[in-house]
């Protein structure tokens, strides 16, 4: 038999436990249909009254029995939501971006939202253009560099003639300083 909460497979054993426990909970619930009614036959009560107090038996029971599955389901549920582990909860701040390469889960408007589920996938910082257009943010402003060139000839026609490879030059320095090499 598979536990579909788990996707394990229960032992005959697990199962015997399970029939076990849900005839002693029917054992407590004749117990006690039988007992309500032998006091309202001695006593005299109303009718209604004892089935009130049969209802209110009832619904204890019907508590106890469910509150042992919903906390394990809402720890499941929090485990998985939120890493495990059994420690604190950990935050993983995505200001400046990042990558979730797994399936998370996260809080998205009164919601729960799921990335990372087909693979890698990027978060990227949004920010509002001097328009006013919601884009992509570039990674910051870059500080302005100044680059002064002192070139030395013998004369005007020498540096006449090496004119383009200095602008060569010049033009591959400023590529590799905008890749930050």
């Amino acid at each position: 038999m598979v536990d579909p909460t788990t996707g394990s497979t229960q032992t005959l054993q697990d199962v015997s436990t399970s029939l076990d426990a849900i005839n002693v909970s029917a054992d407590r619930v004749a117990a006690s249909l039988t007992g309500a009614f032998s006091k309202a036959v001695t006593s005299g009560k109303a009718f209604d009254a004892t089935l009130q107090g049969v209802l209110g038996n009832l619904s204890k029971m019907a508590l106890n029995m469910a509150i042992p599955p919903l906390q394990q389901g809402l720890s499941a549920l929090t485990s998985a939501a939120f890493g495990g582990g059994g420690g604190a909860l950990r935050i993983t701040p995505f200001a400046q971006g990042g990558v979730v390469a797994q399936p998370t889960y996260f809080a998205s408007g009164g919601n729960v939202g799921l990335m990372g589920e087909r693979g890698a996938e990027a978060i990227l910082p949004l920010a509002r253009g001097p328009d006013g257009r919601l884009g992509v943010a570039a990674g910051g402003q870059a500080a302005p560099v100044n680059v002064n060139v002192t070139i030395s000839t013998r004369d005007v026609e020498s540096f006449r003639r090496s004119e383009v490879q200095i602008s060569s030059a010049l033009a591959r320095a400023v590529a590799r300083g905008q890749r930050g090499l």
